[in-house]
């Protein structure tokens, strides 16, 4: 019998309010290029193609929010859950892509210095933080379950972090005439988009890999199980994410043939094991007898198995 956690989708997100916030972004990615170009500012036209790219992280949310609460079918009988992790994985790819872009784009301007218009920086940069707050206020209530809308959180928060940096080295430049500080924080912009970005994209790719969750230790899990009256050995063992919060394992139980008229409460006792402490809300258990189970060196713990 399988047990079920409670499922909490960022409903809180879509409507108007969405709506709002791409239109916004947009729009800012619009003045922030003119003003980027008209300026000669790398870090201008840097925050101008990453807001450009929360956009799109914006949309792509919502449609795999979305498709995630579809419920399963005879094609998708776990759900479709797991379009919230590719959603992710889509926004975290474009904002490493625009990292490196930036860092190598800043590499040729320390070589080939430019005069910036420090003015106009401060006055975009300015514009753009307001609205980088703003959209962030918007995905942050929805953001605590969702791996898919933390990414364009991640997208957004960096955005208002770029553009305060933006607004330092505008700055610099209108007081002090320094225009590498503009480069400078180009560096610190992408370097800080890698840094927020490679763990989650990591992550998804973990799931997508049905890894074993990194908070699971298999051994000690077995041993666990084995502890369970009646329960002889535990073999072919797997453990994995069915998406982000609901995690599934399998795994073949071998019981004495004198325990058969306890099975179902040996059955009960390893699920409830499962749920409480390795936090499985799925688990699809396999009864053997000794004699029965196959001898496998990967993933087993011997005890009387013949």
């Amino acid at each position: 019998m399988e047990s079920k956690a409670p499922i909490e989708h960022a409903d809180h997100l879509s409507g108007l309010p969405l709506v709002i916030a791409l239109a916004i972004n947009l729009l800012l990615t619009l003045v922030e290029a003119a003003g980027g170009i008209a300026a000669g500012s790398l870090a201008l036209l840097s925050d101008a193609l990453h807001n450009f790219s929360d956009c799109g992280s914006l949309l792509v949310a919502l449609v795999a929010q979305r498709v995630a609460r579809r419920p399963a079918d005879e094609r998708r009988t776990f759900g479709y859950r797991r379009a919230e992790v590719i959603g992710a994985l889509i926004n975290l790819t474009i904002l490493i892509v625009i990292s490196v872009y930036i860092l190598g784009d800043a590499a040729w301007r320390l070589l080939q210095p430019r005069t910036v218009e420090g003015t106009v920086v401060i006055v975009i940069a300015a514009v753009a933080l307001v609205i980088d707050l703003l959209t962030t206020a918007l995905l942050y209530a929805s953001s605590g379950r969702s791996i898919n809308i933390r990414a364009a959180l991640v997208h957004n928060l960096s955005d208002a972090i770029a553009s305060l940096g933006v607004i330092v080295a505008g700055a610099c430049i209108f007081l002090w005439n320094i225009n590498v500080i503009d480069v400078l924080v180009s560096l610190l912009i992408a370097g800080y988009i890698l840094w927020q970005s490679l763990p989650m994209f990591s992550r998804c790719i973990a799931i997508l890999m049905e890894s074993v969750p990194t908070d699971i230790e298999i051994e000690p899990l077995m041993r666990r199980i084995q502890d369970v009256d009646h329960v002889l050995e535990v073999h072919h063992v797997h453990v994995w994410h069915l998406d982000e919060t609901r995690l599934a394992m399998e795994a073949h139980i071998v019981i004495h043939p004198r325990s058969i008229q306890d099975m179902q409460q040996t059955k009960a006792a390893i699920k409830e094991l499962l749920q409480e402490t390795f936090g499985v809300t799925h688990s699809t258990l396999e009864f053997e007898f000794p004699g029965e189970c196959e001898q496998d060196s990967e993933n087993s713990i011997h005890a009387n198995c013949s």
